[in-house]
């Protein structure tokens, strides 16, 4: 017996919900984080990876991977966040072929200041939605679709489960 080409009715019920969360979600978290610190999403988490970082500074490589951006995207933002004074480059020791990228104090005292009101954006729109039961079968959930889009834990959200 071969595999039906459409879903069944159990798997549209599911699936339609779960693409229009995909959909909504990062849009209205943008949307916050751009009206109360001129960041998205994108900027935020490199920013707060910075933050988390040994000195404050991480290569290139190492950032892209964290943030799940190819260099390219992650140059680019990078660019715009130097251009703001919030992180700058720098040759990596030891490697020439390599870039690091360090959080300055402008951009510490960013992610800071942004980080309260994300996370009670995230909490409003997430985690208070749910009750304890399903809050764990979310991360039951989402650590095992992590598991099959990341099979090789490149992102750091991986490795923390």
């Amino acid at each position: 017996m071969g595999t039906s080409r459409s879903f069944t009715d159990e798997e549209r019920r599911t699936w339609a919900p779960l693409t229009a969360v995909l959909e909504l979600l990062p849009s209205r978290v943008d949307a916050q984080l751009m009206r109360d610190e001129g960041l998205t999403h994108f900027d935020y988490a490199t920013l707060s990876m910075l933050a988390l970082a040994d000195d404050r500074r991480m290569r290139m490589s190492e950032l892209a991977t964290g943030v799940n951006a190819t260099l390219s995207r992650l140059s680019h933002a990078i660019s715009r966040l130097e251009a703001r004074g919030l992180v700058r480059r720098a040759p990596t020791p030891g490697d020439a072929r390599a870039t690091t990228v360090e959080l300055t104090p402008d951009g510490r005292r960013k992610v800071i200041r942004a980080t309260p009101q994300h996370v009670r954006t995230v909490r409003e729109l997430v985690f208070d939605a749910l009750d304890d039961e399903q809050r764990h079968q979310l991360h039951e959930i989402t650590v095992a679709l992590l598991s099959r889009l990341d099979p090789d834990q490149r992102m750091l959200a991986s490795r923390m489960s």
